[in-house]
């Protein structure tokens, strides 16, 4: 199944799957537990900024809240990373996850450039 091009929705599913993957990790370890948290935290917040990027009220704020997104997306492949590295038995089920989570960074980096570069993106055309 193709995944959705639409970058809200997308995010949403990363952050349904990411949760769901931090649940089964952080069972019986303090440890695991703290970076999963940790994960969950960043996931969400890419999901929500983007939420907020398209209710931005100027470019401005579009812009900001995505290179926002894209910093904790970015947060969220470190966390994911640092689970697998410190957890090897969740390695495989971890890549995935490190998978999507650089492909949407590698969706948000042209979608703020898109934004900076065109003068009158987000402008109102009345």
């Amino acid at each position: 199944m193709p995944k959705p091009r639409d970058l809200r929705v997308r995010s949403f599913q990363f952050a349904v799957d990411v949760v769901r993957f931090a649940r089964s990790v952080a069972l019986d370890d303090a440890a695991l537990r703290r970076l999963a948290l940790q994960l969950i935290d960043s996931v969400g917040s890419v999901g929500a900024n983007l939420e907020e990027a398209a209710a931005g009220q100027t470019k401005r704020d579009f812009i900001a809240k995505t290179c926002i997104a894209l910093k904790e997306a970015r947060e969220s492949r470190f966390w994911l990373r640092l689970i697998a590295a410190s957890e090897p038995t969740v390695k495989e089920r971890a890549q995935p996850l490190h998978a999507e989570s650089s492909e949407i960074v590698a969706m948000l980096i042209p979608a703020i450039k898109t934004a900076r570069s065109n003068p009158t993106r987000g402008q109102s055309q009345d």
